[in-house]
């Protein structure tokens, strides 16, 4: 598309979620490798900004869509009178199609036909190839292609402060191995991800036990979180760390950072410890792990998504659509303690020997 020459400029649009926002880094950062001197601009939500909008070198326009039509307004206004040479449109939402229609560019790239949702081929006038049985992240990432940018390595680097740094000092020092428990996912309609927290007191408890891991609780404000946290610590007493509610995303991400491990369901914390290398036990049973999992952890992603498939739908993976949901409350039920333990021991094993 831009074989001659870089474009001048981008515009990205990507507004949600944590974990998507994150997989778009990846494409803007392979952007920025092959083309320095391309001035970028990111159209990105409220929440998610407070994690990525410090990043040098990328103009934010915040979408906050609380404000209703007044966030389009805003956008608008930010918009006007400028012009880009090409509109990455990595978000198939049809708020995300209203928005792309505001810029003011001669190519707007979106998705293939099958997975531009919400009629986003109707707002966009380039697509990117179709891609069959992609991560999440590739998919994305099939925009860089589009551009003629080759795939590599993926990369993050979002930066934290040395008060976000300190910020994990004042629960963690030293040696001693740190397990992180993100224990819900999203609070969305019949989502069903999220594992007992009787099975996560007792995940914790054996990697104190067999590891003297220090062990943290983390997630957001929602009365479901609270409770998750408080029903945890019960179960596994004072030596763990309850910091349900009382972190921003970035001391979140300091504290991925930091961390031996993190365990956690179909969430955006498994993706944020993937931009800082640090390895994720995600646990799957109503998604499958080979399109939305951890992208660097999926060796040790506990899958039970085959088992839910079978049980609930009666159908192969093969046989359900690419990305297909098990929308059963009893599907993580489905994913054994045992085959957490044995991942928290693959991660740890070797750490505990070299103390």
């Amino acid at each position: 598309m831009f074989k001659q020459s870089p474009p001048d400029s981008i515009c990205v649009i990507r507004l949600s979620a944590i974990g998507d926002t994150c997989h778009a880094l990846a494409v803007i950062r392979a952007i920025q490798d092959a083309w320095p001197d391309t001035r970028i601009t990111w159209i990105i939500g409220k929440t998610e900004a407070g994690l990525m909008a410090d990043i040098p070198g990328i103009e934010f326009i915040i979408f906050d869509k609380s404000k209703g039509r007044a966030a389009y307004a805003d956008v608008r206004e930010v918009l006007n009178d400028r012009r880009f040479d090409v509109a990455l449109c990595l978000h198939a939402s049809m708020r995300a199609n209203w928005l792309c229609r505001m810029i003011n560019t001669p190519i707007r790239l979106g998705y293939d036909f099958s997975r531009a949702r919400d009629f986003q081929w109707l707002f966009t006038n380039r697509r990117i190839e179709a891609g069959e049985k992609e991560h999440v992240l590739e998919a994305m990432m099939g925009f860089a292609r589009a551009l003629g940018i080759p795939g590599g390595k993926p990369h993050w680097d979002i930066p934290l402060s040395p008060a976000q740094t300190d910020f994990v000092t004042q629960y963690h020092i030293g040696a001693q191995p740190l397990l992180l428990i993100s224990p819900c996912s999203s609070q969305r309609a019949r989502n069903f991800r999220n594992w007992s927290a009787e099975n996560y007191a007792a995940a914790a408890n054996h990697a104190q036990q067999k590891y003297n891991c220090k062990v943290i609780l983390t997630g957001g404000r929602s009365a479901l979180e609270v409770e998750y946290g408080k029903n945890i610590s019960k179960l596994c007493g004072p030596d763990l760390v309850n910091l349900i509610g009382k972190t921003n995303l970035k001391q979140l991400l300091a504290l991925l950072e930091a961390a031996d491990v993190l365990i956690c369901p179909d969430s955006g914390p498994a993706h944020m410890a993937t931009t800082v290398g640090t390895p994720v036990i995600g646990l799957y049973a109503t998604s499958n792990p080979e399109r939305s999992g951890p992208y660097l952890s999926r060796a040790i992603t506990v899958n039970a998504y085959p088992d839910a498939v079978g049980r609930f739908l009666g159908k192969t993976v093969a046989q359900v659509r690419w990305g297909q949901r098990v929308r059963d409350p009893g599907a993580m039920d489905l994913i054994r303690l045992a085959s957490v333990k044995q991942s928290i021991d693959e991660v740890l094993g070797g750490k505990s020997a070299s103390l």
